[in-house]
């Protein structure tokens, strides 16, 4: 459903909320190993989403990635819609650039449904919010 990129993006951002709901910064080795991704492609990944906003940094000997009050409200679909745009919540399931409730294609209507269930899914979950469930193992970030 999601790019790969989406997905490191998500989970990256998620164990950010986690580890830096203290004030601490996360490293991206630290971060790698969390979420059992590539080291050198969750850099990457976290590199473009702190130029954008979705994550914070800090340089320096006791630096890393972090989350403050604001960053931890950014919504699941933020993070889609900046990875992998806004497709997910409008495209159509197979692909036709002309889909449309005038011009459905064969999936269109029950697609439109399950689309918008996902999108207020996506909408309503916030980074901050699965902190409690991750650090009681009731949820997990990594295979």
């Amino acid at each position: 459903m999601f790019s790969k990129a989406c997905e490191y993006a998500i989970r990256a951002l998620l164990f950010v909320a986690q580890k830096s709901k203290d004030g601490s910064k996360v490293g991206i080795k630290e971060i790698a190993k969390g979420i059992d991704s590539p080291e050198h492609f969750i850099a990457k990944i976290l590199q473009d989403l702190s130029r954008k906003g979705l994550v914070l940094s800090q340089k320096g000997p006791s630096g890393g990635f972090y989350l403050d009050d604001s960053t931890l409200n950014i919504s699941l679909a933020d993070v889609v819609r900046t990875v992998d745009g806004d497709s997910i919540f409008s495209g159509c399931a197979l692909g036709l650039k002309q889909c449309s409730e005038t011009k459905p294609c064969p999936l269109h209507h029950e697609f439109k449904r399950i689309r918008d269930d996902i999108s207020e899914m996506l909408q309503t979950a916030k980074l901050g919010e699965f902190n409690a469930l991750l650090e009681k193992n009731k949820l997990f970030l990594k295979r």
